[in-house]
């Protein structure tokens, strides 16, 4: 097999390349996968440089995010041998991954192995965010900053699914447009410095009953929330942890709402399966649909291209999932 092996920290994604390594084998209660799509995700960034929270002893390899074939499975099993599955475990920049059951899930019907590839993360985390800790309901206004990226595309996608109107925010004309194709309703530039009057204005003079934020901008979104707004903390992308003013929060009766999505498998893990019934129930009505960036087709080269691909989303000039496929050398020669 091949995979993207880290001996040492890196200066930059670019210093990653594919190495021959042996097959990893499974503890008993592990699956096999041949990896067929892997997904690149910013803290993949974070743990090739020694920053993420989660740093496996070196060396390691690097990745998250897969989709793939089952080849060996664990006694009395879910998935069998031959099951396309995707989920995530340390290693899914490789051809071949282990990972328990509780980290995978069958692909949907329809969905290719690129489509799933970048499920795993992103939706639950939406639709945990919105349903679970925001209650959205019909007819109520949700503000999704970042739009455009693989959480806020998700997040438009649900909310719509749940009747409420939505708007979205992202940086530039292209990523505000991407926001209209996935179901947003209207869209505002976050780069300008006075965005939330424009929320006011659309909201008239209301704001909104949900804020999703992946961002960091909770202080401005408290400046266009309504009576009982809810507002979602989802991550701090912009970079640094904001202080927020809270007499705002006490003048609307608002609440701020922290999202550790992780931590449900830990704590709640009934409520992981409910989140992906309910991931799924709207799959299958034809209300949620894959959001993979289609600049990825032009990297064509599998694990070798990951780094460019990384260094494209940390510049963030990508939208959506950053997914490719993974070519298994050894696989299409056999094929020959």
């Amino acid at each position: 097999m091949k995979g993207l092996l880290v001996e040492k920290y890196l200066s930059g994604p670019l210093d990653l390349h594919p190495t021959p390594l042996p097959l990893p084998i499974p503890s008993p209660t592990q699956y096999l996968i041949h990896i067929h799509a892997t997904a690149c995700n910013f803290f993949d960034l974070l743990q090739i440089a020694g920053r993420y929270q989660h740093q496996p002893p070196l060396p390691w390899v690097a990745g998250s995010e897969f989709s793939g074939t089952v080849l060996t499975s664990p006694p009395n099993a879910k998935y069998p041998p031959g099951t396309r599955v995707f989920g995530a475990a340390q290693g899914g920049y490789a051809t071949h991954v282990c990972a328990e059951e509780e980290k995978l899930r069958q692909v949907p019907d329809g969905w290719s192995f690129v489509d799933a590839a970048g499920l795993f993360v992103t939706a639950p985390t939406s639709y945990a965010g919105l349903v679970v800790r925001a209650g959205v309901k019909k007819g109520e206004t949700v503000l999704v900053h970042a739009g455009a990226g693989g959480v806020g595309l998700a997040a438009i996608q649900i909310a719509k699914a749940l009747g409420a109107r939505v708007i979205a925010s992202a940086g530039s004309a292209e990523k505000r447009q991407v926001c209209v194709d996935f179901g947003a309703d209207e869209v505002i530039d976050y780069s300008d410095g006075e965005w939330w009057k424009t929320v006011l204005a659309l909201t008239g003079g209301k704001g909104v009953d949900v804020v999703y934020d992946p961002v960091g901008l909770v202080d401005k979104s408290l400046k266009c929330v309504a009576w009982n707004a809810r507002v979602l903390v989802i991550g701090f992308a912009a970079g640094s942890i904001e202080s927020v003013k809270v007499n705002r929060v006490l003048l609307k009766n608002c609440s701020i709402v922290g999202l550790h999505y992780g931590m449900y498998a830990k704590y709640e893990p009934h409520v992981v399966e409910e989140v992906w019934a309910g991931l799924f129930s709207l799959i299958a009505a034809g209300k949620f649909r894959p959001t993979i960036w289609s600049g990825g087709k032009d990297y064509k080269n599998g694990l070798a291209d990951v780094g460019r691909a990384l260094e494209a989303l940390g510049s963030r000039k990508t939208w959506g999932k950053v997914v490719l496929e993974v070519k298994d050398e050894e696989e299409e020669k056999a094929r020959l």
